[in-house]
């Protein structure tokens, strides 16, 4: 039987908490402002489930409520542990913050930004600084010919 969320005796629901990554915390100015979104959003949030809750409170709207406690503690601690990293304004290594330009053998360029966890979008070039793509670019100067994900590139412009 699945307990993916628990209504105790007395009504409360129990949710399991969010997995929190064993990384340390790097993130962008951009993902440190998407993180201090996500706290302000569910900080709304929750004052409009209590609000809700006192207007006779279905389980439902305990559930909910138990939902948007658990994000917010998770997004709070991230918040609280989170280490903004600035890259050079003319950066020279492929490094964390950094936009990376790489050219495969047919010609084709695609251009991918290392970042923190919470930000990464692969399906938008943003990728996390703990993915195999960003090992293998890390510490790649331009010219320097690299592989990720099997596939042979060779760097170009940097950008912060």
């Amino acid at each position: 039987m699945s307990r993916a969320f628990v209504k105790e005796g007395d009504g409360e629901v129990v949710l399991p908490e969010r997995a929190v990554s064993q990384h340390p915390n790097f993130v962008t100015a951009n993902g440190l402002a998407q993180i201090e979104a996500r706290v302000r959003a569910l900080e709304v949030a929750r004052s409009a489930a209590r609000e809700a809750a006192r207007g006779g409170a279905a389980a439902q709207d305990a559930a909910a409520l138990a939902a948007i406690e658990r994000d917010l503690r998770y997004w709070m601690q991230r918040k609280a542990s989170a280490r903004l990293v600035t890259p050079a304004p003319d950066p020279q290594v492929v490094r964390f913050g950094v936009a990376v330009t790489l050219h495969d053998t047919e010609g084709a360029t695609r251009v991918l930004r290392i970042v923190g966890e919470d930000e990464a979008d692969p399906a938008r070039g943003l990728i996390s600084w703990v993915s195999p793509a960003a090992e293998a670019l890390i510490g790649a100067r331009v010219a320097d010919e690299v592989t990720v994900a099997g596939q042979r590139y060779e760097i170009g412009p940097l950008a912060p």
